[in-house]
């Protein structure tokens, strides 16, 4: 299922590729989020063909809820459903869920929880969040686990794993109990948790690293903690996660975080940042981050990026795209879309390019320094 093709000689960095029935995927890779079977504001015609995204997310919660299983089974899964012929991701819901906070309560069993839609009531179990992923079809499927708050107490933060732990086990058995609903082989990965915790975060990892399923993931990070911390808990879990296995770090990050985690041995990247921050108008480039609204744009007639990650940042302007932005056009949304969506798959098509070369080391402080700048 996953290859390692090559290393940096001074880093934790390294290619590979990881096998699924929809395609290869090259890593580092970074996934862009379609959470309810689309990836906001982008024709999948854009995804396959300009962005060149190898993978992209659903989520389990919001496909649960809308448009639901039936729907979903009835289409013959997610694929299908949404014409998508590539590989596909699902997390669980666990993060969704437990961001609910006064709509959800939490049992040994598993998480209660109001539709945010309409109020209805659901439950998420390891078991039940298992077949939800196999009627989705996803390629790769996320156990269900407790995304803890940060900051939070150390003793809430043990609890939590132990949880974790506990509901992991029981989705392995879900897991192999069952078969694919479509036929296409599904990999399902655990997730380490434990919070800014060493200790904990080594003990999950100890136990998710026992469990030999196809790939494992961090999750509980990008949560409000400082850069520092997250990148001496990768440092910490990666010792331990097995290297020949993908490692997935779940919602980062910023274009420097993802370089910063790539030399730190992470293979597999998802943030909603390149569409939320598209949306809002900011701009992730080779050169530093532009806010497109601002005045100096107005006349600047250039195109939006000269080292052109996609069609769209050679061909349109930076004062077309803020009068599009200024003015509320949903055509300026799905532009700098676009334009960030394929920024980041060109920045780890790059990261690729130099381990392989054995220059990542020198490469990524000059990128990341660069990417810092605000233009």
């Amino acid at each position: 299922m996953f290859i390692i093709r090559s290393r940096d000689r001074e880093t934790k960095a390294r290619t590979g590729l990881l096998k699924t029935p929809h395609g290869d995927i090259p890593t580092p890779i970074f996934m862009p989020v379609g959470t309810g079977g689309t990836v906001k504001g982008i024709l999948q015609r854009d995804l396959s063909e300009d962005i060149d995204a190898k993978i992209i997310l659903g989520n389990t919660y919001h496909l649960y809820l809308r448009p639901g299983m039936e729907i979903l089974k009835a289409a013959g899964g997610l694929h299908r459903f949404m014409s998508w012929d590539r590989p596909l991701l699902t997390d669980s819901g666990g993060y969704q869920v437990f961001s609910l906070s006064g709509n959800r309560k939490l049992t040994e069993e598993g998480a209660l929880f109001k539709s945010h839609i309409d109020g209805s009531r659901h439950i998420f179990t390891p078991e039940n969040v298992v077949d939800i992923q196999r009627i989705i079809g996803s390629d790769i499927m996320m156990v269900f686990d407790e995304c803890a708050p940060w900051p939070c107490e150390y003793s809430y933060a043990e609890k939590s794993v132990a949880l974790t732990h506990r509901w992991l086990d029981r989705a392995i058995i879900r897991f192999n109990e069952t078969e694919p609903v479509w036929g296409n082989e599904q990999y399902l990965f655990p997730i380490v948790q434990g919070g800014t915790f060493d200790d904990l975060r080594r003990i999950s990892a100890e136990k998710v690293a026992s469990c030999g399923l196809a790939g494992n993931a961090i999750g509980g990070l990008s949560v409000g903690e400082p850069a520092e911390e997250m990148y001496r808990t990768i440092e910490i879990v990666n010792e331990i996660l097995p290297d020949d296995k993908p490692r997935y770090l779940m919602g980062v990050g910023t274009p420097a975080n993802l370089l910063e985690a790539i030399e730190r041995g992470i293979d597999m990247f998802d943030c909603v940042m390149p569409t939320r921050n598209g949306r809002n108008g900011m701009l992730f480039t080779g050169e530093g981050t532009i806010n497109i609204r601002n005045r100096k744009w107005v006349d600047d007639f250039n195109p939006i990026d000269p080292e052109g990650p996609s069609s769209v940042s050679l061909k349109y302007s930076k004062a077309y795209l803020r009068h599009l932005v200024m003015s509320g056009e949903n055509l300026g949304a799905q532009i700098a879309s676009i334009h960030n969506l394929a920024f980041y798959i060109k920045l780890v098509a790059e990261a690729r390019n130099q381990i392989e070369a054995g220059n990542f080391k020198k490469w990524k402080e000059t990128k990341v320094k660069k990417l810092s700048e605000r233009l």
